[in-house]
């Protein structure tokens, strides 16, 4: 399957991804002075030295394709363990955390904000993987069960990941 990407206008071979580039209580922060509370890279936000964010992947199983579907997510962290990634974020051996969902994944109707989560550490330059708790909530139950290919590329659709 190819199809061309909608952010860099080029032809891929695979299924798209989709994703945030910062959780959402970076927008709770005024503009004019989100330059001087917010420290933010591509895999990490810190908002006022108190509240710690690292960027993950929730991975999706996608029935009968060779490759899961992601959204790239963010998630809070307490600071200790915010700490631990920081000083090797390419382990493996860390974790896995506790973290509070902190992007909002439009696609499902129902809240993704604040859905509980576990940072599992892959190291290998992969960005975390993002567990979530094992409840009825759709987004927990396309994760545990997976998604057919169909509503992979639909929601890739709805995110102007891919053209119709």
């Amino acid at each position: 399957m190819s199809f061309r990407c909608t952010v860099c206008g080029e032809m891929h071979d695979d299924l798209p991804h989709v994703g945030s580039d910062r959780p959402d209580p970076y927008w709770d922060v005024a503009e004019e002075e989100r330059e001087r509370r917010i420290e933010l890279t591509s895999e990490t936000c810190v908002i006022d030295d108190e509240d710690f964010f690292i960027r993950g992947v929730i991975e999706i199983p996608v029935h009968d394709h060779p490759r899961a579907f992601g959204f790239g997510v963010w998630i809070s962290q307490k600071r200790e363990n915010f700490e631990a990634y920081q000083d090797d974020p390419d382990a493996s051996g860390i974790g896995p955390f506790f973290g509070w969902l902190s992007t909002h994944i439009a696609f499902y109707p129902e809240e993704t904000f604040l859905l509980k989560t576990r940072a599992h550490f892959r190291g290998g330059g992969l960005r975390p993987l993002i567990e979530l708790e094992p409840t009825d909530h759709p987004l927990a139950v396309d994760q545990r069960e997976g998604i057919t290919l169909r509503k992979a590329l639909e929601i890739a659709h709805f995110y102007g990941a891919v053209d119709a």
